[in-house]
């Protein structure tokens, strides 16, 4: 189960400095609070938070060979060098180009620009370079957003006769290519280390350019925004600049990506309408043409590039969901039970691998590794989550590894199949020496609860901290809430509305959740929060992202645990292997369960679970997994779709009597004889006198019942809900009842027999 905990606590002193602070500069003591908690602690650092901008950019020249790489530069500009920009083929890596190719027109210098596929790999190559060369013979070659790990490329260029700048903001190997290196990463003056590679390219432009160069800010905060590197520091400066001139004077080459709507473009519109197009292009085999189109001024040529990287897209979209779906396949015969997971394929496309794997890592909460297959080599991409450094990892590990590089949550790594198994084990003993067994558990960083101030001015004060995203997330809130009241958005919509007390939010796809949300059970809705403007008024908005509930309180969803239970028992049994364990076998196998990883109990009932105390050590869930990672877990009543195929190992604290839940088709299920699971339904009325007497309620009132499911039509008989319900399902299965195109419709005088009900004969026989 997910876990809540507060973003920041604070202890008196500093609740006072909150309270002083927040009147000094006229905010909320919530907004304050927040932006205290997240290191921004005095009243000149929150000025200076709320008003970034290119007013608070850093001198480039405190950045280490800076100066060197201006001077070298100018001198190409003098003497009419032939000047190559080397990128990359992703977004940071296409920006970078774009930038560095504008910095250096701007400076004087028409520069070539080359961007390697994916095929060709990663950085710098010794092909790639052998192709510039040949057609361009260029005297110096400037890299962007690659280069600081190919040392050994750079000294193959150098002794072709051309000069090297490197620029980049990866990580730093211990082997430093011998020229002039321009990393936010160094030691030095420059106090912001968090910079993209397009991030740099533009503080170069800037080195050369002076602030006249201010108008590319736009395709550096695309890469910023595109990198998911922290939108803090510079980085913030660097977006609220580059959105400016993308909502006021946006460049032709990317308004085709952007919704023609009047609504402002934010970082969120970045990273799902642009940056995704750019990178499909390199991931597509294509990086050339999202080059080409953002050093395009032909509207005929940026319109037919716009529709490519668009297609490209979509394409992209579907070979990861079939990426995705083998690798799930690979994942349900290997198991994900350790503290990594790593996966190889020769036919998966090496550009989709990236964007899996990090699916993967945040489904699963563990880091991933993809691989491509190529010959004896794997090439892949490793994604992390926040708070494991996969490129530490790598680095502890890297006697397993050919070649690797990037940063904390992500990086790319080449290793010889024969060396996979032991790189696996390598990351897996790392991992789990370096790293608590807390740190695998889906977390939910609280800024407040249902004590803040939730209104219009405090919703307002948020939308200041924008840009959100990685290093300043948006800020969550939760309250506690018992039975809720849902409803649809519309008729059949998978979207509700969900109301507690006076507090109403909108889940969406928050259908699926409704039996939890509305029992009694003690839960914790957490949401974020903004405001709105209709007609002149402002309105609360709160969007629901997950509930949490208290296992202890289950006792509270009896009669939904009932109803579920008694709904999965009416569908058709599926076919797996029972195993039949005693009650004294389960206890052994609850001790015995330690690994973490891969086993479930389920169970129908909450007192089922409390029969057996070793069970205490696992976390207890109700209908539904709040989590994919499959940490060993109790599941009391699941509903009828529920995934638990990943799952090595299921145990049935009771016995379901009728296992329905097409999950566990064809699987070896261990159950436990001596309890009923439907026990539970002995105590209501289902008896053939009870039936007779609401089927004749439901006869006579056919035409006033509205419902497009039993559980509807239930709700509206002058009966026990429980007992309707059940009757209503054997009736179904006797076709005595049917719903046709939405209408309920009760069948008169049909002949049959209760006993041919498979329901009823499970609870009366």
């Amino acid at each position: 189960m997910k876990r809540i905990l507060p973003e920041f606590t604070f202890d008196e002193t500093q609740l006072n400095n909150i309270s002083s602070i927040a009147r000094e500069i006229c905010l909320t003591e919530q907004t304050t609070a927040i932006l205290y908690g997240r290191g921004i602690d005095s009243p000149e650092k929150i000025t200076r938070f709320l008003n970034a901008g290119s007013k608070y950019y850093i001198s480039p020249f405190k950045m280490s060979g800076m100066r060197q790489a201006v001077d070298m530069i100018t001198l190409a500009k003098e003497e009419d060098w032939v000047v190559a920009v080397y990128g990359d083929y992703d977004a940071d890596g296409i920006c970078a180009a774009t930038i560095m190719s504008a910095a250096l027109k701007n400076f004087g210098i028409t520069p070539v620009v080359f961007v390697p596929e994916r095929k060709d790999g990663y950085g710098l190559s010794k092909e790639s370079v052998d192709a510039i060369f040949d057609e361009y013979n260029p005297q110096l070659i400037i890299t962007v957003d690659c280069g600081i790990s190919n040392a050994d490329i750079v000294a193959y260029i150098q002794e072709q006769g051309a000069e090297v700048i490197v620029t980049d903001h990866h990580e730093l190997p211990a082997d430093l290519p011998d020229c002039i290196c321009i990393n936010p990463k160094f030691n030095d003056d420059y106090i912001y280390d968090n910079l993209c590679g397009a991030g740099v390219a533009f503080k170069v432009g800037c080195a050369l350019n002076g602030k006249s160069f201010y108008f590319y800010a736009d395709f550096a905060a695309i890469a910023t925004v595109a990198d998911s590197v922290p939108l803090t520091g510079e980085n913030r400066d660097i977006v609220i600049e580059g959105l400016k001139i993308i909502n006021n004077n946006p460049k032709k080459c990317y308004s085709g990506f952007l919704n023609k709507s009047s609504e402002q473009v934010t970082a969120q519109t970045i990273a799902f309408c642009i940056a995704p197009k750019i990178n499909a292009a390199g991931r597509m085999g294509d990086a050339y043409s999202a080059l080409k189109l953002f050093s395009s001024e032909d509207e005929s040529e940026i319109y037919d590039l716009t529709v490519k990287l668009t297609a490209y897209n979509q394409e992209r979209q579907k070979g990861c969901d079939e990426l995705y779906c083998s690798a799930k396949r690979q994942l349900s015969k290997k198991g994900a039970y350790g503290n990594v997971i790593m996966l190889y394929d020769e036919g998966w496309n090496s550009g989709f691998v990236g964007i899996v794997a990090a699916r993967l890592a945040e489904e699963y909460c563990r880091p991933t590794l993809l691989f491509v297959k190529h010959g004896d080599s794997l090439k892949g991409s490793a994604r992390s989550i926040d708070s494991i450094n996969i490129y530490d990892a790598l680095r502890s590990c890297s006697d397993y590894i050919q070649e690797f590089g990037g940063h904390s949550q992500a990086a790319g790594v080449n290793v010889a199949e024969e060396y996979f198994q032991a790189l696996e084990e390598a990351l897996n003993e790392y991992i789990g020496k370096t790293y608590e067994g807390g740190v695998f558990i889906p977390t939910l960083y609280i800024s407040g609860d249902e004590n803040c101030e939730f209104s219009s001015r405090t919703a307002k004060e948020l939308e200041r901290l924008e840009p959100y995203g990685v290093g300043n997330k948006r800020p969550l809130f939760c309250i506690s809430a018992g039975e809720c009241s849902i409803r649809p958005l519309k008729p059949l919509s998978p979207h509700v509305n969900v109301k507690s007390g006076n507090t109403e939010l909108l889940y969406f796809s928050g259908s699926k959740h409704a039996k939890l949300l509305s029992c009694g059970v003690n839960k914790k809705i957490v949401f974020e929060y903004n405001v709105s403007c209709y007609r002149g008024k402002d309105y609360i908005k709160g969007f629901i992202k997950e509930v949490i509930y208290d296992s202890l309180s289950l006792t509270a969803a009896e009669q939904k645990i009932t109803e579920n239970n008694l709904i999965n028992a009416a569908y058709d049994g599926v076919n797996c292997i029972i195993k039949p364990v005693c009650d004294k076998e389960a206890s052994q196998i609850i001790a015995d369960t330690v690994s973490g990883y891969g086993t479930i109990f389920l169970a129908n009932n909450y007192n089922s679970v409390q029969r057996f105390t070793g069970l205490k050590k696992f976390e207890c869930e109700v209908f539904n997994l709040s989590s994919k990672s499959l940490y060993d877990v109790i599941l009391i009543s699941p509903l009828h779709d529920v995934d638990l195929s990943g799952f090595k190992r299921i145990i049935y604290l009771d016995n379901p009597v009728n296992i329905t839940l097409p999950t566990l088709e064809g699987r070896e299920i261990e159950v436990c004889t001596e309890e009923n699971g439907l026990s539970a339904l002995k105590k209501y009325k289902c008896d053939r006198q009870n039936l007779v007497q609401i089927f004749k309620w439901l006869v006579a009132n056919a035409t006033c019942i509205e419902g497009t499911s039993c559980e509807e039509v239930a709700l509206q008989a002058p009966f026990n809900y429980i007992e309707v319900l059940f009757a209503l399902k054997v009736f179904e299965q006797l076709s005595l009842i049917a719903f046709n195109d939405g209408n309920f419709v009760v069948y008169k005088g049909v002949k049959t027999e209760l006993t041919n009900s498979k329901l009823f004969n499970l609870i009366n026989l």
